[in-house]
């Protein structure tokens, strides 16, 4: 799911400048003639081009955005965690409302346009309706800024796609998960000369066993669950609900305790996922630090072992 493409939101103001220009240029263009009947039908066609331009700029901000209810799990978690659902929920229904009341008005005053008599109900009449549909715009401009903020929340989201055979790769910041990421795939991950942590959730995709497997690197550690800053939740969530394989890995040259990178991995098999465990960088282990390791461990070390035993997983 790509939430990128959501066009930006203006305030109320905004679009009913919009409105009102489109429709005046349009009475303007008009050849004009002091004539009840004509002058009539210029005041219904400026209506109703406010009407049209208003509901069409309405009804493009609830149908782009995404239909809150059809939310993947990931998604939907991630959801709860970054907004409120419920004031987002609100809002959208608010541009509804208007979207309708803005036709109704436009309906009442076209037929009270209709009946007038003279020149000057004319004027009053158009005057009362963009004075009308002001003040409905104006009681929805605070929903319009909620929605605009939560547009660029969700245009943060990592665009996962649900649907793929999905592999997470996890373990403490720094131990070449981005790396191995690259490795894997034919991503071109953010890869840094000095010790970096990952600050969003990169993928990565690769054909693997005749699958287009997708591949996750996620940051943070998930070991202190009541810490998680939102990137680590959205790993969390990642490993939770998209993954149908954990890399796990581990690194012997890093200053993370191996006690410490032990609990993490206990705490990963909490999502009762498969897990193969891989040891970076062994080019500057010790052959018996290796295989000392070993002795507690199931481990792989080499990439083309790697890729044959993701391949073993995949259905």
């Amino acid at each position: 799911m790509s939430f990128q493409s959501i066009k930006r939101i203006e305030k109320a103001q905004t679009y009913l400048d919009i409105a009102i220009r489109k429709g005046i240029k349009s009475r303007s263009s008009s050849h004009r003639m002091p004539d009840m009947k004509k002058t009539k039908q210029l005041n219904m066609q400026v209506i109703g081009i406010i009407n049209d331009v208003l509901s069409s700029k309405l009804d493009e901000i609830v149908k782009e955005f995404p239909a809150l209810d059809n939310f993947s799990e990931f998604y939907a978690e991630l959801l709860k965690i970054t907004l409120d659902r419920d004031e987002l929920k609100k809002s959208l229904g608010s541009i509804n409302w208007a979207k309708k009341k803005v036709n109704e008005l436009a309906r009442e005053h076209k037929s009270k346009t209709g009946l007038a008599v003279s020149f000057e109900r004319l004027d009053k009449i158009k005057s009362a309706f963009i004075g009308r549909i002001s003040s409905v715009m104006k009681q929805i401009d605070k929903y319009l800024t909620i929605i605009e903020s939560a547009r660029l929340v969700l245009a943060d989201y990592p665009v996962i796609k649900t649907d793929l055979f999905s592999v997470c790769i996890a373990g403490f910041p720094n131990v070449g998960k981005t790396t191995l990421l690259s490795k894997l795939t034919v991503s071109k991950p953010d890869i840094q000369a000095y010790a970096f942590t990952t600050t969003r959730l990169n993928l990565g995709y690769a054909e693997m066993h005749s699958h287009k497997v997708q591949f996750i690197d996620v940051p943070g550690t998930l070991a202190r669950p009541d810490k998680m800053n939102n990137i680590e939740k959205q790993a969390y969530l990642a490993i939770k609900y998209v993954a149908d394989l954990v890399i796990y890995i581990f690194d012997l040259t890093e200053s993370y305790p191996l006690e410490d990178q032990k609990k993490l991995l206990e705490i990963i098999k909490q999502f009762k996922k498969p897990i193969i465990i891989y040891l970076s960088k062994t080019d500057i282990l010790e052959q018996d630090v290796i295989d000392k390791f070993r002795q507690d461990f199931q481990i792989i070390t080499d990439i083309t072992e790697l890729k044959k035993e993701i391949n073993s997983k995949i259905e």
